[in-house]
């Protein structure tokens, strides 16, 4: 049972218990079945899910922020806890990397923003199903999130995996993180591009860029890269820009 998670887990330096293997059977499951209704992925094989995305969302605690840590290692050096992490999820879709990182970090918060009303409301059955106390569902547009009191610079850790451009993530996920707070987004390879006209958002939005470190995941021949951001000042009020803006307007220096 999850023996390709189990191993890839090990090689990047994380302990997997029988109950987290059985979590993610379960998660698993789900996924396929509600998959059959609804499309929340192209990715359904047994080997594939385990890799792309179970392994690919853990791949996340590399850069968990440490208070010290510049770069980003190739292995989880201690095996650690999320802590009193408050993490949210920007366009979770189906749950990735927030549903994974949050059965392995329980003593972490995690909000999954999901602006769908079907995949909201797969995300809601799926944390239920797992018994998963940490996690909360909020079915909303990351630029309304940004904007309100309660989540705004109120996170440590902001995720987002595979939702759109660099410049355009920036605006979703810097003014959801607290100033000192890191922003993680998992990316395909070749990203230079993305990173050259992403400079000015992260400038202009109080995020400093730490690394785009490339990861190649255990069992899998393609490089991925995992950009990572600290938050450094506080982000412009009027950002981030109403719905849709900033997807067809990203914040480009010219």
């Amino acid at each position: 049972m999850m023996e390709i998670l189990a191993a890839g887990a090990a090689e990047l330096g994380f302990s997997l218990s029988a109950n987290h293997l059985l979590q993610f059977e379960r998660y698993y499951r789900e996924l396929v079945s509600w998959n059959e209704r609804f499309n929340l992925t192209a990715v359904t094989a047994y080997d594939q899910v385990q890799r792309r995305h179970f392994l690919d969302s853990l791949a996340c605690m590399l850069a968990l922020p440490s208070g010290h840590q510049e770069g980003v290692p190739a292995t989880l050096p201690l095996q650690r806890s999320g802590g009193a992490l408050r993490c949210a999820d920007v366009g979770s879709g189906a749950g990735f990397p927030g549903i994974p990182l949050a059965i392995l970090m329980s003593d972490a918060s995690f909000i999954l923003i999901e602006a769908s009303q079907k995949k909201a409301g797969f995300l809601q059955h799926v944390a239920s199903t797992l018994g998963l106390t940490n996690v909360n569902v909020l079915c909303a547009r990351a630029e309304e999130v940004g904007q309100q009191p309660q989540h705004r610079e109120n996170y440590d850790l902001v995720l987002a995996r595979a939702v759109a451009a660099l410049a355009t993530l920036a605006e979703y996920c810097l003014p959801l993180c607290r100033v000192g707070g890191r922003m993680v987004a998992p990316k395909g390879r070749d990203i230079q591009e993305e990173l050259v006209g992403a400079a000015y958002a992260f400038d202009l939005l109080g995020g400093r860029l730490v690394c785009a470190r490339e990861i190649t995941l255990p069992g899998e021949d393609e490089t991925r890269s995992l950009v990572v951001a600290d938050k450094v000042a506080r982000t412009p009020e009027r950002y981030p820009r109403n719905a849709g803006i900033p997807a067809k307007r990203p914040l480009i220096g010219g």
